[in-house]
């Protein structure tokens, strides 16, 4: 479990502001702790592509900074929250339509944390909107998006870091809507590939 507790160049949860912010969220049991981290990002971290804000961001650190984030960026911060405050946290990814309707599609990404009651439970800090509402409502899952369309895939995993395929789209384009129109895609043949190649750590939830 050490990997989902790790501190990285993008999960950089020892990053001061994250350390004031996560004992600041810190209440009196993990689920408490998990619910309040969960909460604050969703609520308090400007989706990229919803408010149509630069800079990208991509380090939690970044995030918090800005305090804008797609929905990769926004789970970093959030699992940087969760490890500061020693709960295990991994990174998810759904394959979505961009518009609902078909092609283009992209990855969509969002967080597990690992609650000792429950095990893994996933959570998605996007942001509500609109047609999208997420909750911390353990052991019910609720995420912000579900899968319609035949070319839609709901990936398992739960891997110990972000898919560098994701990290290279955050660093490579500097505005919201150049991401975008670029944003990571990866189907279903590919992903297992993808992880393997990287040498990710990863779990089923």
């Amino acid at each position: 479990m050490q990997a989902y507790l790790s501190a990285t160049d993008i999960i950089d949860w020892q990053n001061p502001n994250i350390q004031q912010l996560a004992q600041q969220l810190a209440e009196s049991n993990p689920n408490a702790i998990a619910k309040a981290c969960f909460e604050w990002v969703r609520d308090n971290i400007d989706h990229s592509s919803d408010y149509q804000k630069n800079p990208v961001t991509c380090r939690a650190s970044e995030v918090l900074a800005h305090r804008t984030g797609y929905c990769f960026a926004k789970s970093h911060l959030l699992a940087g929250l969760l490890r500061a405050n020693s709960i295990p946290t991994g990174f998810c990814y759904q394959r979505l339509s961009v518009f609902d309707n078909g092609a283009p599609y992209s990855l969509h990404g969002f967080n597990a944390v690992y609650l000792d009651r429950y095990g893994w439970y996933r959570i998605d800090a996007r942001g509500n909107k609109s047609g999208v509402n997420a909750q911390f409502t353990p052991p019910q899952e609720q995420l912000a998006f579900s899968i319609n369309l035949p070319e839609e895939i709901d990936y398992q995993h739960v891997l110990a870091e972000p898919l560098p395929q994701v990290v290279q789209a955050l660093l490579t384009y500097h505005t919201w809507d150049e991401l975008l129109h670029n944003l990571p895609d990866l189907e279903r043949e590919n992903f297992s590939q993808r992880l393997a190649e990287a040498k990710i750590q990863w779990e089923y939830h």
